[in-house]
């Protein structure tokens, strides 16, 4: 995010004369942000006290304008360019709105007087109406002035100097812009496909020649310390990258394959800045079960589902809330994904045999209240994770399954006993991300039930009421790609652990035997929260079925 005043002391004035924060809670933010040489801002952002939304209202009413969400308001890019590229840039300005009498346009340093001056002849006898916006909505806007990165290739290879360390930089820069998870770089007899996942789903970007390629390779290898002369055998490393007051931590992974070394690079943003309950897609219900569950001063929440469903962005979002200077907190992660102020974060290093059992049992050691375990693979891990719950500590963790109910039977086969499970557990969520609908193109449309069930091959009448319902889907415009989705959200199941479960569970018992259970106490399916997001536009049927499929067991 960039500098919002010029000053923590500017900024903390501004919050507690609109009373948008009270005054412990500056002082507590200010000590932490002391302490840990981090701003002021960031450390509001890392307690949870300050949020996008809050920020921009206050920020609005120090400029005395309007605040305008770009996030929701996204004006269409056509709109956008009204502006010349030059006017838009420099002055960090984006139309949003213009009628006949009329223009809406929004800045992060609204001086209304200058740009009223600079847009006067663009907007020709209209009132132009000036608004605030946030650095970083601004910076995703002003993308729709950047040239293609295929344009910005074709030029590096036109010019023919330091071409390797100028294809990756603009990559990697894109990668970052369109807000990509992984970049993969996919070689082929005759190209090397540069394709980037973004919202969960793969797209390919670009085409590069082989010869480009292997230069950009070697680059890769030397900057994430890999040995360049080996080309057989897989390797593994890592580098950190620094742009824009953006600093990012990447994961490399290369293996050979028979067209040459196929390259994948995950991206792991080092800070997240508006990571709340607030934001994940959960409901009313779920929250507040989750929140209740977290409060405990002992137990055991796991979180479920494959790689990449934001297990651990819902753990972070708890352990924010859970973030005080009374608590010690210390997590152990392969890899750190994200940095927050005020806890200990321990990196596992299979070099120094630093593994998650081994740093869990060190960690037990520091006296903690909170752990968080990135992720229980064995049994080893399992058991001393309950332990430390079973002695006073909160534990969160993540497991590889593909539903909330299948976690508990496969802990059990793990070799967890069960009547250690039934004592420790409290809550278990399974978790999925869907692509959002695009706010900008989207649209509605009435759909009878039959054709749902014709188009989907699932019965979909106990989902719906009536023989039609009204939906949602994005057109496709330049906002999101023309893909019709922008951003995610998750979908969630939660089983909590009631006395009936817990019982349930000294019996051994299957995946349907529990979820029947925990159906009986209102447990809701992955599926079925979808089918409301759905219902309520926030993303589509097919999104749903692309990432689970409606309840085995009723």
């Amino acid at each position: 995010m960039g500098k919002i005043l010029k000053d923590d002391k500017e900024l903390g004035k501004l919050l507690l004369k609109e009373s948008y924060i009270s005054e412990d809670d500056l002082a507590e933010a200010t000590k932490i942000a002391e302490s840990s040489q981090n701003s002021l801002l960031k450390v509001l952002y890392d307690i949870d006290i300050l949020n996008d939304d809050v920020l921009g209202q206050a920020m609005a009413e120090y400029y005395k304008v309007e605040y305008v969400d770009l996030d929701i308001r996204r004006p269409a890019v056509e709109t956008v360019k009204e502006i010349p590229k030059g006017k838009a840039v420099d002055g960090r300005v984006v139309l949003v709105e213009k009628s006949d009498k009329k223009v809406l346009v929004t800045s992060d340093d609204p001086d209304a007087k200058k740009i009223q001056k600079d847009l006067k002849t663009t907007f020709k006898g209209k009132k132009i109406e000036v608004g605030y916006s946030l650095p970083s909505e601004i910076d995703k806007v002003l993308l729709y002035y950047r040239p293609s990165i295929k344009e910005q290739v074709k030029e590096v290879i036109e010019e023919d100097y330091d071409i390797a360390p100028r294809l990756l930089d603009i990559i990697f820069d894109e990668a970052l812009k369109m807000n990509a998870s992984d970049v993969h770089f996919e070689p082929t007899p005759e190209k090397v496909f540069v394709r980037f996942r973004i919202d969960g789903v793969l797209n390919k970007v670009l085409d590069l020649e082989q010869g480009h390629f292997s230069n950009v390779l070697n680059r890769i290898k030397v900057l994430s310390g890999m040995r360049i002369d080996e080309h057989f055998s897989s390797q593994d490393g890592a580098l950190h990258y620094s742009k824009d007051n953006l600093d990012v931590d990447m994961r490399i992974s290369i293996v050979p394959t028979l067209d040459g070394e196929k390259v994948v690079i995950r991206l792991l943003t080092a800070y997240v800045e508006n990571l709340s309950m607030d934001n994940l897609g959960l409901s009313d219900y779920n929250k507040d079960l989750l929140e209740r569950a977290s409060k405990k001063p002992f137990g055991m929440i796991i979180v479920t589902g494959p790689t990449g469903s934001g297990k651990t962005t819902t753990l972070y979002s708890v352990i924010r809330v859970l973030n005080k200077p009374e608590v010690n907190i210390t997590t152990i992660e392969d890899p750190v994904e994200y940095k927050v102020v005020g806890i200990n974060q321990i990196q596992v290093n299979k070099q120094t045999d630093l593994t998650f059992a081994q740093g869990l049992r060190s960690i037990v050691r520091q006296d903690p209240d909170i752990i968080l375990v990135g992720e229980i693979r064995d049994k080893e891990t399992a058991e001393i994770g309950i332990n430390a719950a079973m002695t006073g500590h909160l534990l969160l963790s993540t497991f590889h399954a593909n539903d909330a109910a299948t976690s508990i039977p496969r802990m059990v086969d793990m070799g967890v006993e069960p009547f250690l499970l039934a004592s420790i557990l409290e809550v278990v969520v399974g978790q999925r991300l869907v692509r959002k609908i695009c706010n900008v193109c989207k649209v509605s449309d009435s759909v009878k039930i039959k054709e749902l069930k014709d188009k989907h091959n699932h019965d979909m009448k106990k989902f719906f009421d009536g023989s039609s319902v009204t939906l949602f889907k994005g057109k496709g415009c330049e906002a999101c790609d023309h893909t019709g989705y922008d951003g995610r959200t998750a979908i969630f199941e939660f089983i909590e652990i009631t006395p009936e479960i817990t019982e349930l569970i000294l019996d051994n018992p299957s995946t349907s035997d529990i979820w029947k259970l925990a159906r009986k106490q209102g447990a809701r399916s992955m599926f079925e929260d979808g089918i409301e997001k759905a219902k309520s536009g926030i993303t589509t049927i097919e999104e749903i079925l692309r990432v689970t499929e409606p309840p085995k067991y009723e």
